[in-house]
Order: structure tokens, then C-alpha cells, then sequence
């Protein structure tokens, strides 16, 4: 029998790797996956985050199925939501977010409390709990570095959700914490010196760039098309 969890899960579309696993947008998601995990030759990308130029550009929807497929490779994988402005990885997972990241930097909530079951094998979320009036103060804090230091040591993976580039400067905050960077560009609606000023503005704070990924480029596939290069 199929938990409440998986039953909601398999109703939302965006989790396409898990709905439908043979499809051609699956395909590439695991494509990307393989170049993650080949990115670097000297050291194991284990802390990975997501971000884009601006809002609406599917860096949620990619980070949720990039969970997934590594994931189903029977690794352990933590998803931390640190779009502290407009969080989503609740709403695509179907998981409350009374309490989250910012309960745990708070020291309001037991970090073994605050992370959740998605109903998928090896995967968990950590949500991003209550908006709080700070976020760009709170993902610099030494609490934060310390979360992310403590969850890499008991996950194979961990990932994490960041606002845009373009519009604050929380990206570029977590990219110091982290051991790569996915920027997320949307093929019919983000300019090319836009992409430009988001890569030299992760850069300019020595931020390990390891690839780009381009959705809506075939119109064909449902509107949603992924790939992946290196840097």
C-alpha cells in the first residue's frame, strides 16, 4: 500500500522524475545528476545549491528532481529550502512548514524534529519554517554554517533551494558555505546579460559555478526541457 505521502506526491506534475521516470525530461535529470557527480575530480560535490538570475525560472522545480534521481541511486539526500522570501519546497512535496530551517537557527526546534519524511526512499526536507523579517543575516550565521557542516556529515547529499541572484544577496551568502553551484536560466525569458551578471556576481564572491541548467527549450516536451554543462 502506497503511503498518503507517495499518493500526493504522485499528483503533482512538476516531480517528473518520480510521475514519470522513462520520460525524455526524466532522462535528462539523470544526465544532470551524472554531471554533477563528475564535476569535480578531486573532491565529492557533496553541498550543492540552486539558484537563478530571477524569480519564475524553475530553479525549485529542477532542485526537487534533482533530489529525486539522486535520490533513487540509493543515496542519502537532505533538500533544505533556504529561499528564506518565498519557500517552496514545502508546497511541491505536500509537507506542513510550521516549523523548518529557521526553528532550528532559532534554537527553537531540534533539527531531528525539524526534518521531514517525504514518503520517497533516502530523501528528507528540511522546509523553510516561518519567514523571518532577516533571512540574508540569518544564512550568514555561524548557526547556519554550522547546519550545513553538521547535515554533510550524516548525508550523502544536500541540497539547497536559494533565492535568485539578481534580486538579493542570499545566493551569493550561501555560496560560501557550500562546495557548488547549479544556476537555473529560463530559455524564453532570461536575457543573456542577465545570466552573465548573475555568474560574475556568484564569482565575484569566489563561488564554484560547476554548470549551468536551461529549461523551456523545447516548447515540444510539455514546455519543459533540461540540460547541463560544465563551466
Amino acid at each position: 500500500m502506497k503511503s498518503k505521502n507517495n499518493i500526493n506526491i504522485e499528483r503533482h506534475t512538476k516531480l517528473i522524475t518520480l510521475t514519470n521516470p522513462k520520460s525524455p525530461v526524466s532522462e535528462a535529470f539523470r544526465t544532470l545528476r551524472t554531471n554533477i557527480q563528475f564535476a569535480s575530480i578531486d573532491k565529492t560535490l557533496k553541498t550543492i545549491m540552486v539558484t537563478s538570475t530571477g524569480p519564475g525560472e524553475g530553479k525549485s522545480t529542477t532542485m526537487a528532481n534533482l533530489a529525486i534521481v539522486l535520490s533513487q541511486q540509493e543515496k542519502r539526500v537532505l533538500l533544505i529550502d533556504a529561499d528564506l522570501r518565498r519557500p517552496t519546497v514545502h508546497h511541491a512535496f505536500r509537507l506542513p512548514n510550521r516549523i523548518g530551517l529557521t526553528s532550528v537557527l532559532a534554537g527553537t526546534e531540534e533539527l531531528s524534529n525539524a526534518i521531514q519524511n517525504t514518503g520517497i526512499d533516502h530523501l528528507s526536507v528540511l522546509s523553510s519554517g516561518p519567514i523571518p523579517p532577516n533571512p540574508a543575516e540569518i544564512l550568514g550565521s555561524k548557526r547556519m554554517a554550522g547546519l550545513i557542516e553538521k547535515v554533510s556529515a550524516e548525508y550523502d547529499y544536500v541540497l539547497l533551494d536559494a533565492p535568485p541572484v539578481l534580486a538579493v544577496t542570499d545566493a551569493q551568502i550561501l555560496s560560501g558555505l557550500i562546495d557548488g553551484v547549479v544556476l537555473v536560466i529560463h530559455s524564453n525569458k532570461t536575457h543573456r546579460d542577465m545570466a552573465i551578471k548573475a555568474k560574475q556576481l556568484l564569482e565575484n564572491v569566489h563561488a564554484n559555478v560547476i554548470g549551468v541548467v536551461m529549461n523551456h527549450r523545447d516548447q515540444k516536451e510539455n514546455g519543459y526541457y533540461y540540460y547541463y554543462y560544465g563551466k
